[in-house]
């Protein structure tokens, strides 16, 4: 059957022998039994992506919009200290009637942090040091022809294992990372040497990341212990070769990298100038197929790549990175030159990269039907202009980061009446971007937007053996947030995560896709039914007067004393 189903899909492909020749085509693929079947593709008009992009940009901009939403933002927060000083005490109350269940044995999912910094520093450094006893005469690296053995590299550096120190590795950020993040990249180099970066912390080297692959199984020991954790580790995928993908999914069945509180992301970084400027692509095209072709050609013959068949079933999606504050020279229009005449020296713009990493992933989920699919969630308003914001919404399933929609009263309504993901993580923020106190998360969740609490990157933030229960107790001191609070955000994690349906049903309640306090098992979420109430009927309340605007046409003379009321809550006042 299997057989039929990869023969099927080939010949969908001659048919369609411009599935995928230009990475930048987005062509609609229909397989023969779709069509006996009579499922007949939707002649749907295609939206003016560019007229949806400039309405939200001019909606950013016009008085009146970011008066309205401002407006409705306030009441939102208001509403909410209204509904704390009436439920506490029930919610709470609803809270200890659950036997066994709290805050510490929730599922909660770390939905943003970077596999090559997943461990803390003492982890790494004990992994270094038990490496240097135990593989001394083993060859790591190549110097000039030569194979250097780990005990050879660090003689070089005149340290012995007695030498390192958690302030030799030299690895946490600083005062001095404060918006400088080419400082902060540097901080992912061991001692400050990219060598020891190399032979530690990265899937493709000499040694074929032996070392990173049993630090990522320490880290998933560690989360299987605690049962309740989860993370979405990112791994990453350059474009510089089409083999990049089969050694990826090498390392990791190879290596047996799994664990069942584990999925990943592929990160794709920005840095096509970096690689152009080395004459290691031509072209944008190049690196789009370097990233896609592979996935095509494993979809349509999983015989053709078989680690990497079997590496997609736990990839959940795609993720964009690098340094969004860099200045971006060119805007994306119908001006811009194709992936394939993209020859300039200049970096694309984030809303180019996102495009064609969306529009590329949307022609492979539909040519995956029936195996895994993907979704895409990039890094987006943690810094740079609030058009990144805007990409973001009209091509994302979740974003990380999202401090700059504080500055965005329209783009924050937005994706609040979108329930758009957002996973934050103030103590990167605040060696970064952003200092502590002045983090957007508490006002975001008073107001209804869809949060979840992450890590980023413990081996710079974080010092304890569990970063993400250390992000949650220093939010929960810092901004007072009540139980209730701590396990919303928790289950906000597992709604936004890419595990599979079955295991949120088996988290949340086998009802968790519904809508309003019906999708909630208090039992298994230690959320009260009297907050997703709220939450559910502040929303439909926003997403009722929007839509009774619109029909009217009449959102100029809408009367806001008309909209503020409250109505009771079902289990609540």
């Amino acid at each position: 059957e299997k057989r039929a189903k990869g023969e099927e899909k080939a010949q969908t492909a001659e048919k369609h022998d411009t599935l995928f020749p230009r990475a930048h085509v987005v062509i609609a693929t229909i397989s023969t039994r779709s069509l006996q079947d009579g499922a007949c593709p939707l002649e749907l008009s295609q939206p003016n992506c560019r007229r949806v992009k400039k309405r939200c940009v001019h909606g950013f901009f016009c008085t009146f919009r970011k008066s309205f939403c401002y407006r409705r933002l306030q009441y939102l927060s208001s509403k909410f200290q209204m509904h704390v000083l009436l439920n506490e005490m029930k919610e709470l109350a609803a809270q200890k009637k659950v036997p066994h269940r709290d805050f510490y044995n929730i599922r909660k999912v770390d939905t943003h942090i970077h596999a090559s910094s997943c461990m803390n520093q003492k982890h790494l450094l004990r992994f270094i040091k038990r490496a240097m006893k135990k593989y001394p005469e083993e060859i790591v690296h190549i110097e000039r022809g030569r194979g250097q053995t780990l005990k050879e590299v660090f003689e070089t550096m005149n340290l012995t294992a007695f030498d390192l120190s958690v302030d030799t590795l030299d690895m946490h950020a600083d005062r001095n990372t404060f918006h400088r993040f080419d400082k902060f990249n540097s901080k992912y180099n061991p001692i400050g040497e990219s060598i020891l970066r190399e032979i530690f912390i990265k899937t493709d080297n000499h040694i074929k990341g032996k070392y990173f692959a049993h630090i990522i199984r320490e880290v998933m020991a560690d989360l299987e212990e605690s049962k309740y954790q989860n993370s979405e580790l990112r791994l990453s995928i350059y474009g510089r070769s089409r083999d990049e993908w089969d050694n990826l999914a090498q390392w990791a069945v190879c290596h047996r990298v799994y664990s069942d509180n584990v999925r990943w992301l592929i990160q794709l970084p920005r840095l096509f100038d970096v690689y152009h400027t080395k004459k290691q692509l031509a072209n944008f095209q190049e690196m789009l197929e370097n990233i896609f072709i592979p996935l095509f050609e494993v979809t349509i013959d999983p015989r053709s790549h078989p680690e990497l068949h079997l590496f997609l079933d736990h990839v959940v999606g795609f993720d964009s990175v690098d340094d969004e504050s860099k200045p971006e020279h060119h805007i994306f229009n119908l001006d811009s030159p194709l992936p394939a005449n993209w020859t300039e020296e200049d970096n694309p713009p984030y809303s180019y990269y996102l495009y064609y990493t969306y529009a590329n992933m949307t022609v492979l989920n539909h040519l995956r039907r029936g195996f895994h699919t993907f979704v895409l969630r990039p890094h987006c308003g943690e810094a740079g202009p609030i058009h990144h914001l805007v990409s973001g919404f009209m091509l994302s399933e979740n974003i990380s980061h999202g401090l700059l929609l504080r500055k965005a009263p329209v783009l924050q309504y937005l994706y609040y009446l979108a329930q758009i993901g957002i996973a934050m993580s103030p103590l990167s923020n605040n060696s970064l971007f952003l200092s502590y106190h002045r983090n957007p998360l508490p006002e975001y969740l008073s107001r209804g937007l869809m949060i979840s609490l992450s890590t980023d990157d413990p081996l710079q933030f974080h010092f304890t053996k569990e970063p993400l229960m250390e992000e949650y107790s220093i939010a929960t001191q810092v901004w007072k947030l009540s139980s209730c609070d701590m396990c919303e955000l928790a289950r906000n994690s597992v709604l936004m995560s890419g595990f599979s349906h079955r295991a949120k049903s088996y988290w949340l309640g086998p009802s968790y896709s519904r809508e309003g306090p019906e999708s909630n098992d208090i039992r298994r979420t230690n959320v009260p039914d009297i907050r997703v109430a709220y939450r559910s009927e502040t929303l439909n309340e926003e997403l009722h007067l929007i839509t009774n605007a619109v029909r009217t046409e009449e959102l100029d003379a809408i009367d806001e004393e008309d909209t503020l009321t409250m109505t009771p809550l079902r289990g609540g006042r």
